[in-house]
């Protein structure tokens, strides 16, 4: 299965027109890793990340393949990073000031991030407010 994972997301790389694209697979995370050294790639990241991960999730599905979390030079690994991060800093000052605090818009991918992060806070609890790309995350200090 995981050679077949590659395999399909290699052919899509190339076939868009990056034949020495690197791909690799972070099974235990269910994430393909593709590297693209390409500066309108890295310029574009946050529109063509998440139209890789459609196009490359529907061609693993139609295959059979189980759909993965897919990154781009590291641009979601980092990111999921800086959320975290975003989170904790959020968490202490709720803890602190016993206030709502509230986040800026994320996508949903984002927004799951920072709920799982603040479950490690019984005394905090989070709530997806807004809407599109307005939505964003409230985190409350629980009484």
């Amino acid at each position: 299965m995981k050679e077949a994972i590659i395999e399909a997301v290699k052919e899509f790389v190339t076939n868009i027109g990056f034949p020495n694209a690197e791909v690799s697979l972070d099974e235990e995370r269910r994430k393909v890793i593709i590297l693209i050294e390409n500066r309108f790639v890295d310029e574009n990241i946050t529109t063509i990340l998440p139209a890789f991960d459609h196009i490359i999730n529907t061609i693993l599905k139609k295959k059979g393949l189980i759909p993965h979390v897919i990154d781009i030079n590291y641009y979601r690994k980092e990111r999921e990073r800086i959320i975290v991060d975003l989170a904790k800093a959020a968490a202490k000052k709720a803890m602190i000031t016993k206030q709502e605090v509230e986040l800026p818009p994320m996508n949903g991918y984002e927004r799951r991030i920072v709920h799982m992060e603040i479950t490690t806070h019984p005394e905090l609890t989070t709530e997806s407010v807004g809407v599109g790309k307005d939505r964003h995350v409230m985190i409350k200090f629980v009484q």
